[in-house]
């Protein structure tokens, strides 16, 4: 299952995570964001139990896009311990999340 991150709740839900995490920063407007969304929704259900996924919309929640310095999108962060590891910027095969995520377990 895909959490939803906002402003209000990434802290708790990212930072403080005991597992790895992923988020997918996106907008409704993005098609790049749109043809990554599939695999997000993969992975979510591949790796449930192991990892964290979570989505934030960069529209919706300015605090969070600039505190983690989010320039591009889609942009998908990688998280292990509450500290950021690693970042996919743009429309990539599953395959490069699925690898960077392995990494992190």
């Amino acid at each position: 299952m895909v959490l939803e991150v906002t402003d209000s709740n990434f802290e708790e839900i990212v930072l403080k995570s005991e597992k790895p995490v992923i988020v997918d920063f996106w907008a409704e407007w993005c098609g790049p964001c749109r043809r990554i969304a599939p695999f997000i929704e993969e992975i979510s259900k591949e790796y449930e139990g192991k990892v964290v996924v979570a989505k934030c919309n960069v529209d919706n929640n300015p605090k969070v896009v600039k505190e983690m310095n989010v320039r591009n999108i889609p942009a998908v962060f990688y998280f292990k311990n509450g500290k950021e590891v690693d970042r996919q910027i743009g429309a990539v095969a599953k395959k490069i999340f699925t690898d960077k995520l392995e990494k992190l377990l």
